[in-house]
């Protein structure tokens, strides 16, 4: 602090009012994140100890001191900011942040009205302001019955649901103030959070984005930074230091492969089109207690495949489910397989008229089935579109997703894959298996 306070130029200034009235120096990054991130919605993806937690205590109270919305909303409503993430105690980090900083500087202390810890922490200010910290568990349920004027969603990436808890929860407690949201996070893999990003920086979504390298942070020791660069394999880097996102490790589909598949299925349509005897192959993965049945048609042409249908639906009766699979075939005729596990021996007979080859899903049939998508998908042999069907209760399902997000440890539910495994069977190969199968559990 210099001396005066120009507050005029303090509430036009982020960095103004953070060294002035708080008594703290920020990097670069950190500055051009107060400047820029003022849009509805802002989206701040980081590599560890970059200081996101530190420049969000102090973009909360610089919000919170000067109550920074439309006027109009001051006749009616106290000012609310809640900073929110996975668990409770990630979300005091900033909490925490944000009340010592407050206490450190001379000009905010006094105006500290109240700090209660129960039955979630809050701060009130002076000015009508007050400053929660709450957890997103169970589907934000902890955030129902509130509303915000700015709302902070940190390590979003993490989050189990983070599209519901956006849109259906997040969003829905700043519709009534016309809130900010930021949506903060170092990543983790190329989930909910890389998509959201790509809408922001691709101009698709309205919203500011920004990148940040550790590195940026001149704050912290450069040493130690340099020893875990070197210690980091190449991936962890990008993801941890660059924050850059990276695949997780454990993916049966890498991310560049399943961008390959959807960015060249435009140029592709027409090649297919353009055959005057096309070849069809339908994959039919049947439901399960918690799953849905989805069926997937390719067209075939010289080895390589082009999915030119998409159908999933949840609690058929078996003559639906073998009613639309009779559809399809008499739309796309050609091979036909049908995942025969369990019941759907009775779908197999029902459906013998077409000649369905069945397939039961053992354990290692299971790994040969997806180890062959996945050998699809490197050899950039297969393509499609973003699918997206509704999934009940005004929810998207979208095939994009699900390919990105199955895993070799855990793809107990990954009906597409699955459909779209069994639809490239027929043309499964020994001589494939360049890759080895990394199924860890079935």
């Amino acid at each position: 602090m210099t001396g005066a306070i120009d507050w005029n130029l303090a509430f036009q200034k982020p960095e103004y009012f953070a060294k002035e009235v708080l008594g703290v120096s920020l990097h670069q990054g950190q500055v051009k994140w107060l400047n820029n991130s003022s849009t509805k919605e802002n989206m701040l993806v980081t590599g560890n100890r970059w200081g996101k937690s530190f420049v969000s205590a102090i973009k909360i109270l610089y919000r919170a001191f000067f109550r920074i919305r439309d006027i109009k909303f001051d006749l009616r409503k106290k000012y609310r900011v809640v900073t929110a993430s996975i668990t409770q105690d990630q979300a005091n980090i900033i909490f925490q942040l944000v009340v010592s900083l407050a206490r450190e500087s001379k000009i905010l202390e006094p105006l500290l009205l109240t700090i209660t810890k129960t039955p979630f922490p809050k701060l009130v200010l002076s000015n009508g302001a007050t400053i929660e910290a709450r957890s997103t568990q169970n589907r934000g349920e902890y955030l129902l019955g509130n509303d915000y004027d700015y709302f902070i969603f940190d390590e979003v990436a993490f989050e189990s649901a983070p599209e519901y808890v956006v849109e259906e929860v997040i969003q829905m407690r700043l519709a009534d103030r016309e809130g900010m949201l930021d949506l903060i996070s170092t990543p983790n893999g190329k989930n909910w959070f890389y998509r959201r990003m790509l809408e922001i920086s691709q101009k698709k979504r309205k919203g500011y984005f920004q990148s940040g390298d550790s590195r940026e942070n001149s704050f912290i020791s450069a040493h130690a930074l340099d020893e875990r660069v070197k210690a980091f394999t190449e991936r962890r880097v990008q993801q941890n230091i660059m924050g850059q996102f990276v695949d997780s490790g454990g993916e049966i589909i890498k991310g560049v492969h399943v961008d390959s598949a959807i960015h060249g299925h435009a140029e592709k349509v027409e090649e297919f089109r353009a055959e005057k005897e096309p070849y069809y192959i339908s994959g039919w993965d049947l439901a399960r207690k918690k799953t849905a049945t989805v069926g997937i048609t390719v067209q075939v042409k010289n080895g390589t495949a082009l999915i030119v249908s998409v159908e999933r639906f949840k609690m058929f009766d078996w003559k639906d489910i073998i009613q639309k699979i009779k559809v399809r075939q008499h739309k796309y005729p050609g091979r036909l397989f049908v995942d025969a596990t369990g019941l759907g021996d009775v779908v197999v007979e029902q459906l013998r008229d077409y000649n369905p080859t069945p397939v039961i899903f053992t354990e290692s049939v299971k790994a040969e089935l997806l180890t062959n998508v996945e050998f699809f998908h490197e050899q950039n042999k297969i393509w499609y579109q973003r699918w997206e069907l509704p999934d009940g209760d005004g929810k998207i399902w979208a095939f994009e997703d699900e390919m990105r997000e199955a895993r070799w440890d855990k793809n107990n539910e990954c009906d597409s894959i699955m459909a779209l495994a069994l639809a490239l069977w027929s043309l499964y190969r020994k001589s494939y298996s360049v890759i080895t199968p990394k199924v860890g559990r079935i």
